[in-house]
């Protein structure tokens, strides 16, 4: 008969820090967030250094997680780059439909972490650069005119359909799509 390992408290700290910052945001409790992975205190100190660092390693644990979906949506859509990006687009539209969507767990820590030393903002930021930088990988291979411009125009999208996702429920998916074709076709030549 096998049995299977309970994961030790460094990873029942992350999974269960993972889970309640998305669903209640950064600013749950410690005292929360030990109970429900089943630690003791010193567990989060000895791991993590205290909270700011569980929240920076959740934050770290997230991006590559997102990051890798990022990059699933657009090898799935094949290997035109105009398809790619709308993929991306298509897909966040359909996360942020889903009656479980809390919005982006990224914008959403920079908002509530107010000290700008926290560990968590250099975390969203090379989130974000990576992203955008995805995205003008794609631009360039499209022979888009400025394709860092494009890209951050394309991550501001993402950022208010994100925001919006998480706020309002009468968004129409093909609000998004167009705006980003707009992007995608503004910089082509023949456009």
């Amino acid at each position: 008969m096998s049995t299977s390992a309970k994961p030790g408290p460094r990873e029942r700290l992350l999974s269960a820090a993972q889970e309640l910052t998305y669903t209640q945001g950064v600013g749950v409790g410690v005292d929360a967030l030990l109970k429900a992975a089943g630690v003791a205190r010193r567990s989060l100190y000895e791991h993590f250094g205290g909270k700011d660092g569980l929240v920076a390693e959740v934050l770290r644990r997230s991006s590559a997680e997102d990051l890798d979906q990022y990059r699933s949506t657009m090898e799935k859509a094949g290997d035109d780059p105009r398809a790619r990006l709308l993929a991306v687009v298509d897909r966040l539209n359909l996360i942020a439909a889903a009656p479980d969507f809390h919005g982006c767990r990224y914008l959403a820590a920079d908002l509530a972490l107010t000290q700008p030393e926290h560990p968590g903002h250099e975390v969203t930021r090379a989130y974000r650069r990576t992203l955008q930088g995805l995205f003008a990988d794609e631009f360039v291979a499209l022979g888009h005119s400025r394709p860092e411009f494009a890209a951050q125009q394309l991550l501001l999208l993402v950022d208010g359909l994100l925001a919006a996702g998480a706020t309002r429920s009468d968004l129409a998916p093909a609000a998004s799509r167009e705006l980003a074709e707009h992007i995608i076709d503004a910089g082509l030549k023949g456009a």
